[in-house]
């Protein structure tokens, strides 16, 4: 008996060595972004050359942990686009060196392109920076994942806040660019969605004059009371300026003593430096070692594609990418990311279902949705294009 006992005992070490000595199954992941980086208005807030790639490395260190105990390895592979390069040809690229998952940090239209050129391969796009509504809608792609949030989900999570405090009389400031437009058409469907009004709207102009003068503090102490003078009554100015020309200059400057939100003051964010709730701060640590500066939301955004592949792979003990990607689109999937519960996908349109985060510059003001916006499936979805609304059609 004891004879059979220690062959047992033998034959189980041997299989556990066995299996420890296997090749783990590798996994890779894509990284693709331009190398140029939008400036901003404020100096203490440009992004970093690493902005985004940074949360996905990180992710990937938090993937091997995991998977050590799964004979799982994740790699990633970041491929930076100069002004001018094909993003669709780099998408190509990573697709043939087995690369069934990208993460990208790309525009709309290019991120289309990719999206179109490894479809036939099996490669999936993870979309972490591209906010277009329409990527959700009427140019929805079957191989693209949105992690980063819509204009809509953000001017939502803004809108139940204003409401919420009943600030609804807004005075709305548009700038002049395209993607300016767009979020000024968001935060207009938010305030007719939950029961706001828009007072009056102004246009600021972008004239293409130098952003920084060594008179430019007194000119624009100057110009911006002017600018915002004789509004009928409103409660809050709302500002649309995604490609900061002006709205970082409005607080204390109105010529009402009124707060500002959108682009500048109270800011809608996926992510922010200073989240500290639901064991973020341990996270915003981690980060903060490896990098020398705070975590952005592309950082988080990457950060979760990264972390969504893992928990996939982790879920149903696979490397398969097609056996990932039906977990990845199931009922059943659903990550962690610090934001208070449990993240899924909307099967209709591929967008991940997040809270919006409102901030000031060093706080967590409040997160939406805010209490009393209820949702027959999941209050997450009274932010942005519900499935009655949606004008995807996945194929």
């Amino acid at each position: 008996m004891i004879r059979l006992f220690v062959g047992l005992v033998i034959g189980m070490s041997a299989l556990g060595t066995s299996a420890l000595a296997a090749d783990p199954i590798e996994i890779g992941i894509g990284y693709l972004r331009r190398t140029s980086v939008k400036p901003t208005l404020s100096l203490v807030e440009q992004p970093a050359a690493n902005d985004g790639v940074a949360g996905a490395r990180l992710a990937i260190e938090d993937n091997n942990t995991t998977g050590k105990f799964l004979n799982q390895h994740f790699t990633l592979e970041e491929l930076r686009l100069k002004e001018g390069d094909d993003a669709a040809a780099a998408a190509v690229t990573l697709a043939d060196r087995n690369i069934a998952f990208i993460i990208a940090d790309l525009p709309a239209d290019a991120l289309l392109k990719a999206a179109d050129a490894i479809r036939d391969r099996g490669a999936v796009l993870f979309n972490a920076g591209a906010i277009d509504d329409r990527l959700r809608e009427e140019d929805c792609r079957a191989n693209v994942i949105h992690v980063a949030p819509t204009r809509s989900m953000l001017a939502d999570g803004l809108a139940q806040y204003l409401v919420w405090k009943q600030w609804k009389r807004w005075l709305m400031v548009v700038g002049s660019h395209e993607e300016d437009k767009l979020y000024a058409e968001a935060l207009r469907r938010a305030a007719s969605r939950f029961g706001a009004r828009i007072v009056q709207e102004r246009v600021f102009e972008d004239t293409g004059g130098a952003r920084r003068t060594d008179s430019g503090v007194t000119l624009i102490q100057r110009q911006m009371p002017v600018f915002t003078q004789q509004a009928p009554a409103y409660d809050i100015l709302a500002a649309a300026d995604e490609s900061e020309v002006f709205a970082s200059y409005l607080p204390y400057r109105t010529w009402d003593p009124r707060p500002v939100a959108g682009s500048a003051g109270l800011v809608p964010k996926s992510w922010d430096a200073a989240q500290d709730q639901w064991g973020a701060v341990q996270m915003q640590n981690r980060f903060l070692k490896l990098n020398s500066r705070r975590m952005t939301a592309l950082d988080m955004q990457a950060w979760t594609a990264a972390r969504m592949i893992g928990e996939a792979a982790s879920r149903v003990n696979s490397g398969d990418r097609r056996t990932l990607l039906d977990f990845l689109k199931g009922k059943d999937f659903s990550v962690a990311a610090f934001k208070g519960q449990r993240l899924t996908l909307r099967p209709w349109n591929l967008q991940l279902r997040q809270p919006i985060f409102l901030v000031d510059g060093r706080m967590v003001v409040s997160v939406s949705p805010q209490e009393g916006f209820l949702h027959q499936v999941s209050e997450l979805d009274t932010l942005g294009v519900d499935q009655p609304e949606t004008k995807c059609k996945l194929h």
